[in-house]
C-alpha cells in the first residue's frame, strides 16, 4: 500500500510536470532499468528464500555468501551491458538523454546490491517490517524531490530524474542494511557448489522474469518504436492504473512462496493446491471493486492525473481486464517455483511473451496504440487457458475453486470488521472506567492529604 500510494502520488506529478514527449520518454527508460532490477532479482530472489527457508545454520552462511557472489556479479555484467547498448537504445527511441539516463543507473544497480539482499533474507525469515521501510523510503524520497521540483514550479530534466533515482536506492539500501543485518550471516570461503545450485535453480526464475517483462512491456517499446514516446504516455498511464490490481497480488505472493516450499515437503500436493486456490480468490475479492470502479468512472479516475491524458479512456477500460488474469498468473508461477519446478514457468511465460510480440505487432501497426491493449489482452487469455490445464493435470487445480472462495473472503472481512468495532468499542468503555477509577483515586489522596 506504501508503494501504490507513493507512486500514484509521484506519477500524478510527474503526468503533470513533464511533456507528454517527455513522460513517455521516462516510460521506456524505467522499462529497461526494470529489465534488468527485475532480471536480477529473479536469479538471485526464489533460488535464496526457497533454500534459506529450509536450511540448517552451516548451510545458511554458505547459502548467503553465494548469493551475495551471484549478486555482486549480475550487477558488473548489467554494467557492463548499460555501458554497450545506451548509446544503441538512445537512436533506438531517438531519445538523446537516454545514453547519460544509463550510465548514471550503472550506479544505482551498485546501490541495488545490499537493497535487494537485504529484503531477500527478510523475506526468507518472514520478516516484513524492514522490507516495507526501505521500499517506503526508496520511493518517498524520489517522491519528495518531484515534490519540491512540482511546488516551486522549476523544470525537471530527465536526466536529474535519472540522479534523484540513484539518491533514493542508497537512502533504500541503507534502511535495507539497518534492519536485514541480522539475518546477513556469511561464511569466510565461498562454496562453489551452493554457487551452482542457486544459479541453476535461479536461472530458469530470472529467464522467467526477463520474458515476463517482455510479456507486459513489449507493448510500451514498440509503441515508442512504431508510433512515438507520446503515445507510450497514453498507453503507461492505463497501465499504471491496472498495475494498481497487482498490489495484492505481488505481496500475497511474497507470502505464498516460502509457505507454499513448505507445505509441499511437509503435507503434499493437495495443500499447494488448496493455498493456490485460496490466495487466487482473496487477491480477487480484494481486485473486484476496484475493476467495478474502474469500468465506471475511467474519466474521473484519470482526470486525478492529467485532463489531457483522457483519449486513454478505452485503453484503460481494455487494460483493466489484464487485472482479473493476473492473480492465476502469479500464483502459477510462485507455485511451480516453489515445488522445484521454475523450467516449467519459464518455458510458459517464454511462449506467452512470444506471442505477445506477434499479437502487438499485428494490432499496433493496423489499429495504432489501442492495438496494444487488444494485442495483450488476447495473449492474457490464452495463456491463462493453457496454464490453467496443466495446474489441473499436475494438483487438480481448478479456477472456478478460487472464484467460490470470494464470497467466504467478503464475508470474513465482513466479520472481522464488526468485531474490530465492538473491541474498539470495550476499549472506550475499559478506558473510561479506568479514567474514573484513577479520578476517583485522586480524590481519595486529595481527602487524606487534607486530614
Amino acid at each position: 500500500v506504501s508503494i501504490l500510494c507513493v507512486g500514484i502520488g509521484n506519477y500524478i506529478l510527474l503526468v503533470r510536470t513533464l511533456s507528454m514527449g517527455d513522460m513517455g520518454a521516462w516510460v521506456l527508460f524505467l522499462t529497461v532499468t526494470a529489465f534488468i532490477e527485475v532480471g536480477k532479482d529473479g536469479l538471485l530472489q526464489n533460488a535464496l528464500i526457497k533454500h534459506l527457508t529450509i536450511s540448517d545454520e552451516a548451510d545458511y552462511t554458505k547459502i548467503n555468501t553465494a548469493s551475495l557472489f551471484l549478486n555482486i556479479s549480475l550487477c558488473l555484467l548489467s554494467i557492463l551491458f548499460l555501458l554497450g547498448f545506451g548509446e544503441i537504445l538512445s537512436n533506438f527511441w531517438s531519445i538523446p538523454d537516454l545514453e547519460a539516463m544509463m550510465v548514471v543507473f550503472c550506479l544505482t544497480i551498485v546501490f541495488l546490491i545490499p537493497f535487494s539482499h537485504g529484503r531477500f533474507v527478510q523475506q526468507a525469515n518472514l520478516d516484513f517490517t524492514g522490507i516495507f521501510w526501505s521500499s517506503f523510503t526508496r520511493q518517498g524520497t524520489l517522491f519528495a524531490f518531484v515534490l519540491f521540483f512540482f511546488i516551486s514550479g522549476r523544470e525537471i530534466s530527465l536526466l536529474n530524474l535519472a540522479i534523484w533515482q540513484c539518491i533514493a536506492a542508497f537512502c533504500g539500501a541503507l534502511v535495507s542494511l539497518a534492519f536485514g543485518k541480522k539475518y546477513m550471516r556469511f561464511s569466510r570461503v565461498l562454496d562453489k557448489t551452493w554457487v551452482s545450485r542457486l544459479f541453476n535453480y535461479g536461472k530458469f526464475v530470472w529467464g522467467t522474469n526477463l520474458s515476463a517483462m517482455i510479456y507486459k512491456r513489449v507493448d510500451v517499446m514498440m509503441i515508442g518504436k512504431l508510433l512515438s514516446p507520446g503515445p507510450v504516455a497514453l498507453y503507461d498511464l492505463a497501465i499504471r492504473i491496472t498495475n494498481l490490481a497487482e498490489v495484492p497480488t505481488v505481496s500475497i505472493a511474497s507470502i505464498v512462496f516460502p509457505q507454499s516450499a513448505k507445505k509441499m515437503i511437509s503435507e503434499g500436493t493437495a495443500a499447494v493446491k488448496e493455498l493456490y486456490e485460496k490466495s487466487v480468490g482473496a487477491i480477487l475479492a480484494l481486485i473486484l471493486p476496484f475493476f467495478i470502479v474502474i469500468m465506471l468512472f475511467p474519466g474521473p479516475i484519470i482526470s486525478l492525473f492529467n485532463e489531457a491524458y483522457l483519449e486513454a479512456i478505452p485503453l484503460l477500460r481494455l487494460t483493466i481486464f489484464y487485472g482479473l488474469f493476473i492473480p492465476f498468473s502469479i500464483q502459477f508461477g510462485t507455485v511451480l517455483d516453489s515445488i522445484g519446478k521454475p523450467k516449467i514457468n519459464f518455458y510458459f511465460v517464454l511462449f506467452g511473451s512470444f506471442l505477445n510480440v506477434i499479437f502487438n505487432y499485428i494490432f499496433i501497426t493496423n489499429f495504432g496504440v489501442v492495438g496494444a491493449a487488444y494485442g495483450t489482452l488476447i495473449t492474457y487469455t490464452i495463456h491463462f487457458i493453457l496454464t490453467q490445464i496443466l495446474l489441473y493435470r499436475m494438483f487438480n487445480i481448478k479456477a472456478y475453486k478460487a472464484i467460490s472462495y470470494i464470497p467466504a473472503f467478503y464475508k470474513q472481512a465482513y466479520h472481522m470488521g464488526i468485531s474490530f468495532l465492538k473491541d474498539l468499542g470495550k476499549k472506550d468503555e475499559d478506558d473510561e472506567l479506568l479514567t474514573k477509577q484513577k479520578n476517583s483515586v485522586d480524590k481519595n489522596s486529595v481527602e487524606e492529604k487534607t486530614l
